[in-house]
């Protein structure tokens, strides 16, 4: 990586300014208890199954959709309060790799994040990388799938248990990290 410190801390230009239907989200968030839904943002077709299975998840009480680039850059906003105080953050990573997972980690309690990898529920496009090579019903029921996977596991106190951390696919047989 042309010596490049892959443990390095990466630095943030945050901002002050704020977002009016994020303060206004976030409040009400808050207000009502809601359980954040954060996904991976991936341009992948795994980046695109979980952010479309978080989509889903949100429908269903007590979850909302949190804003991830709010509560990496706009770290006094009401939705980076929200999501820093809820009492559980659900995450839905897109694969192994657990890109916003390890970010995440460094945010939020690690107690408090669930967190899931949806590659390991569905297991299919590991030769694919963009998203429209898979039909858009195609990827809409494997969403719907993890989704359905996510609430159940949280439905059956599956999140309530410590997991070990996916770093490799063998630790990743109850598809949870944490």
């Amino acid at each position: 990586m042309g010596g490049v410190d892959p443990k390095k801390t990466i630095q943030l230009n945050t901002t002050n300014a704020i977002c009016p239907i994020g303060e206004i989200t976030g409040k009400k968030n808050i207000g009502e208890s809601k359980i954040p839904v954060l996904s991976c943002e991936g341009a992948c077709i795994r980046g695109e199954i979980a952010r479309l299975a978080a989509n889903i998840i949100l429908r269903k009480e007590p979850y909302a959709r949190g804003c991830h680039g709010e509560l990496i850059t706009v770290p006094e906003s009401s939705i980076a309060t929200w999501i820093k105080t809820a009492e559980k953050v659900v995450l839905i990573d897109g694969c192994f790799l657990r890109c916003h997972g390890r970010l995440f980690e460094n945010i939020i309690d690690r107690e408090k994040l669930i967190q899931f990898d949806a590659l390991s529920h569905y297991n299919r496009y590991t030769e694919i990388f963009d998203y429209d090579d898979v039909p858009e019903v195609e990827r809409k029921e494997v969403a719907q799938s993890v989704a359905n996977w996510v609430i159940e596991s949280l439905n059956s106190n599956v999140a309530e248990h410590s997991f070990v951390s996916c770093e490799t696919k063998d630790e990743k047989s109850s598809g949870c990290c944490g």
